[in-house]
């Protein structure tokens, strides 16, 4: 990558709008963005700006955000939000609680979200970091108790 803005669409463009939209991969969208960021153009801006508004993960926000103003867009810092990064998410981990054995592990229902939901487990490990497992057990455990 070059640090040079460019005023065309890359040569790549729909592979990385395609990549920039991927609901299973934050990672796969923050390096989208980051790559869209080197081209001036109202497509990539459209899709950053919709990356800055609208993904799950604060990580991929703040990408967008950086790159818009980098290719001097008057845009406003994104707001970090405390609730359900995906709306429901309480819901959907009792169902796939509620659809193991009684008896399942962490490390079950760990994997069985993954299976069952990689959107929600991505934007939530993408979201938490180093604390995703801590939070995720955290999670499960209350689960049980209900």
């Amino acid at each position: 990558m070059t640090n040079k803005v460019q005023n065309d669409l890359p040569e790549n463009y729909d592979e990385l709008k395609k990549e920039a939209n991927r609901t299973s991969s934050w990672r796969a969208r923050f390096d989208a963005v980051e790559e869209l960021g080197q081209y001036k153009h109202s497509k990539v801006i459209d899709v950053l700006t919709n990356r800055m508004n609208n993904d799950p993960v604060f990580k991929v926000q703040e990408a967008a955000y950086r790159q818009l103003k980098n290719l001097g867009e008057d845009v406003e810092q994104p707001k970090q939000t405390k609730f359900d990064i995906i709306k429901g998410t309480s819901k959907i981990l009792l169902r796939i609680k509620k659809s193991l054995p009684a008896d399942h592990s962490y490390e079950e229902f760990k994997e069985k979200l993954k299976k069952m939901r990689l959107d929600v487990f991505d934007a939530y490990e993408g979201e938490k970091g180093g604390e995703f497992d801590k939070w995720l057990e955290t999670e499960w455990s209350s689960l049980l108790k209900k």
